[in-house]
């Protein structure tokens, strides 16, 4: 089967991690028969410096005419100069906004390799970390109208019955896939858009009996995830709220560099990119944790391609590498016990290994 995927190397340690989850592809398309092209797309800091934006229309058109994008990360101190609106993280909601994907899809997941290496105590690890949470990504505050006049400063959130439902089915869907367990995260006792939330929520629960909906408040969640992670089987929320939690479930699995995303919208073409920044102090040390981003390629053949063996293949091949006790220098325990240092590039070919 041929696909095409536009690549997005980006900045810092991206061209980096980018590198490796295109050699796990085509390790993939070896074994499985597959024929990956690959279309090469500036966004960022490297945009800025080519073109003086952060995205180009063309280079965005690219993204749109193929079957998904794989993104690095994007970013840097570098950049910090440059005005607002030509910021490299614009480049990203410019993306977002092009492609429509309205659904960021985060999973938490603690591998069992890697659970002393997680922040909480083994008394709550033990207990399994096993989530996803599903943020709404186009809307609220981040895209609501931002305001400063004189000494006063104004940001909107706004949101929709019709907005809110089809991140609400994301999320039902998601879970009926899973334990069945939805828990929607929200503001309801302050905020109008969050009273709404939890209407829509209601609403469309009566249309997915299989599956167990709950209601929490944000400040609660933030506090749940900590205390008792195992809780959960998939969270839905709008997109300041899941920015924030995504970010703290990153933590509490052991490491950033470990955690892939998804972000989808009403076509197959999605965008796959893993959760941390561009690095830009290691970047070009070969220390990169390139696994993140390799997860994120086994997440676009299965939500994308409906490739779920070769999927499959990618997670068994990062669990048999993390098994043998093989780290990066993120996921490296204090006393290095049965474990062995490695860099980005040894990693990504060990994976490459497994996977043949």
């Amino acid at each position: 089967m041929q696909k095409n995927i536009a690549v997005i190397r980006g900045d810092g340690i991206g061209p980096e991690i980018v590198a490796e989850a295109i050699g796990v592809l085509d390790a993939v398309a070896e074994k499985f028969g597959h024929d990956f092209r690959f279309a090469e797309v500036s966004m960022g800091g490297d945009a800025i410096d080519k073109f003086g934006e952060p995205l180009p229309d063309a280079e965005l058109q690219k993204c749109k005419e193929s079957d998904s994008v794989l993104l690095g990360a994007v970013g840097g101190p570098k950049w910090d100069g440059v005005e607002a609106h030509l910021r490299p993280e614009k480049g990203l909601l410019k993306l977002r906004q092009g492609l429509g994907v309205y659904s960021n899809n985060r999973p938490a997941k603690i591998w069992p390799q890697l659970k002393d290496a997680s922040p909480l105590k083994p008394s709550i690890t033990e207990k399994g970390i096993d989530y996803i949470i599903v943020r709404e990504l186009i809307g609220g505050i981040y895209f609501g109208k931002h305001e400063t006049v004189g000494d006063t400063a104004v940001d909107e959130m706004r949101y929709s019955e019709d907005e809110i439902e089809r991140i609400g089915r994301i999320g039902f869907e998601t879970a009926r896939k899973r334990r069945g367990m939805l828990c929607s995260v929200e503001k309801s006792n302050v905020l109008d858009t969050s009273r709404l939330w939890k209407k829509v929520m209601c609403r469309l629960s009566a249309e997915y009996p299989d599956v167990t909906l709950s209601h929490m408040l944000v400040d609660n969640c933030a506090m749940q995830i900590v205390k008792d992670p195992s809780q959960f089987d998939v969270i839905v929320t709008e997109n300041m709220f899941g920015d924030i939690l995504s970010d703290e479930a990153s933590q509490i699995t052991g490491s950033i560099g470990m955690i892939p995303s998804s972000s989808l919208g009403d076509s197959p073409c999605g965008l796959y990119e893993p959760i941390h920044g561009s690095a830009p102090d290691i970047a070009g040390l070969d220390m990169a944790n390139p696994i993140g981003t390799i997860l994120s390629a086994a997440m676009m053949l299965r939500y994308s391609f409906d490739m779920e063996k070769e999927a499959e293949a990618i997670e068994k091949a990062v669990d048999a590498v993390l098994s043998e006790g093989w780290r990066t220098a993120d996921i490296m325990p204090e006393d290095k016990t049965g474990c062995t240092q490695i860099g980005c590039r040894e990693m990504g070919k060990r994976i490459r290994e497994m996977i043949k």
